[in-house]
């Protein structure tokens, strides 16, 4: 399973919480989309499933991926609620304790509820037979990996990515694995 986090938005560029606000691209984060398309050439995939955000819409769609993919309403990004368009050191002034992983969002998810739709995710995607790609976003993917590896939501916390990166989940013999994670290589950095 290929995971593709969105391009870069304003937001993700300013560190502003992007849940649910739906944000085109910068410009670099068009051509980073684009050059994700050049990265993934090569492997053929059976099924490509992408979130309903125009971010991650319009990075499968310049990566070359619209045609086959299917649109995924639990492929959204954490629901911020009261934390949406804020940075973290913002809602630390308030809350100077909060952690996204371990609290949740007042107003929005807790990492239980967005646990649940990876789990939804993960369990179709096993049934699923050839690569999978799938075109996200940041928290969501992290907490999708962990929960592939059989952590918490929480253990989310420990998997960085970048935008416009290529991370890949898989086996060994029957273990769930990392096999790629947080991949830039293709991308243009600021």
């Amino acid at each position: 399973m290929y995971l593709a986090r969105h391009g870069e938005t304003a937001w993700s560029l300013s560190g502003q919480h992007t849940g649910l606000t739906d944000l085109p691209l910068t410009q670099r984060g068009e051509r980073n989309a684009r050059s994700l398309g050049q990265r993934l050439a090569g492997p053929s995939f059976a099924q490509v499933f992408t979130s309903p955000l125009q971010r991650a819409r319009r990075t499968c769609e310049l990566a070359g991926f619209t045609s086959a993919a299917q649109v995924d309403p639990d492929l959204l990004e954490w629901n911020y609620g009261d934390y949406e368009g804020r940075t973290s050191a913002e809602i630390h002034q308030e809350r100077p304790d909060w952690f996204l992983f371990s609290d949740g969002c007042p107003g929005g998810e807790s990492p239980d509820q967005v646990g649940a739709r990876a789990d939804r995710v993960v369990l179709r995607l096993r049934q699923v037979e050839g690569d999978i790609l799938l075109f996200s976003s940041g928290h969501f993917l992290r907490v999708l990996a962990a929960r592939w590896l059989g952590l918490s939501p929480a253990g989310g916390q420990h998997f960085f990515l970048s935008t416009a990166s290529l991370s890949a989940l898989g086996y060994e013999h029957a273990w769930p694995v990392i096999r790629l994670w947080d991949d830039t290589r293709h991308v243009d950095g600021p």
